[in-house]
């Protein structure tokens, strides 16, 4: 059976590490959070101005002026603090963020990523992740394997406007996991979810990987 979204999250929460500080982008990286494994600390930020993001509130905790960069409302913790967006970026930009888990739309086999805009669609802007895969150590992409139309999202190139050129460390999909071990390598197709067989994820991507 092929991972669902918690259970990818909870697969790039084994990539956390004591004493990181992380980003999360929106959708299923936003449910790692709750997959912090027990008795490690691990501060979360926001490029809306908040480090030390606590779990999502229940119904009667919520305050609406709490939310995370997707407008999600979230909860503070003891050590939380706030700042303007422009501190938030410095941060990100100044590489003082250990790890971001982002969605995505492509990735090529040469880890750039596409992730902010369709053409031809409308769009609020394209948020903090350009900003991210330039100025964060570590980037893993959290995605479905393959998009609704059946379309592989790990491809040679991608089709989309880029978010970033080389960038991304890791990939973690709802059938298997690549990784690579510096952006002058290829991807490595390092684990496969229960059920999944590599010869499954080889018919779902176009992408060149070592298996």
């Amino acid at each position: 059976m092929p991972w669902d979204r918690n259970q990818m999250a909870a697969r790039a929460a084994q990539e956390l590490e004591d004493g990181y500080y992380v980003n999360l982008g929106i959708g299923i990286p936003t449910l790692v959070a709750n997959h912090v494994p027990a008795g490690m600390t691990v501060t979360l930020q926001s490029e809306n101005g908040m480090l030390g993001i606590g779990p999502f509130p229940y119904p009667d905790e919520v305050d609406a002026d709490l939310i995370n960069a997707g407008k999600q409302t979230v909860s503070e913790l003891d050590q939380t603090s706030y700042f303007d967006s422009a501190q938030s970026f410095a941060m990100i930009r100044g590489g003082h963020i250990d790890l971001a888990v982002l969605g995505a739309m492509e990735i090529s086999e040469n880890g750039d990523i596409a992730n902010w805009m369709i053409p031809g669609k409308m769009i609020k802007g394209m948020g903090g992740a350009m900003d991210l895969v330039a100025g964060v150590k570590k980037i893993i992409v959290v995605m479905e394997h393959v998009a609704k139309s059946g379309d592989p999202k790990f491809i040679p190139e991608c089709t989309l406007p880029l978010t970033g050129k080389n960038v991304i460390d890791m990939i973690i999909t709802d059938l298997c996991v690549f990784h690579r071990k510096d952006h002058d390598s290829p991807f490595r197709l390092i684990e496969l979810a229960p059920g999944v067989t590599a010869d499954e994820v080889a018919e779902k991507t176009t992408a060149k990987y070592e298996a």
